[in-house]
């Protein structure tokens, strides 16, 4: 599996969480609106190019990583994200 660097971009009501495989200019996103202290996911989007390493999973990770450690919680609006909490109830306290 290759190398998968997260990179987040804050911009306030807005931001994205990026993600670049080794090897690749391709970039993943999963981005999000802010109000207060929630935050909605809706949209993830990985480019064919580096689909199928699991580079969705790491960007929702991220988010919810973030989510623990500056105690926001997450809209999952976006499908991917949904499903992947349905995947974690360990995440349930996250979601508002």
């Amino acid at each position: 599996m290759s190398d998968i660097a997260i990179t987040h971009l804050d911009q306030g009501a807005r931001g994205e969480y990026h993600a670049k495989v080794e090897g690749s200019e391709a970039i993943g996103r999963l981005t999000y609106q802010r109000n207060g202290d929630v935050v909605v996911a809706d949209h993830t989007l990985v480019p064919t190019e580096i689909g199928g390493r699991g580079v969705a999973a790491e960007l929702v990770k991220a988010l919810v990583t973030d989510a623990r450690k500056f105690g926001f919680r997450i809209v999952p609006q976006c499908s991917y994200v949904e499903a992947a909490f349905r995947r974690h109830p360990d995440w349930a306290d996250l979601r508002a």
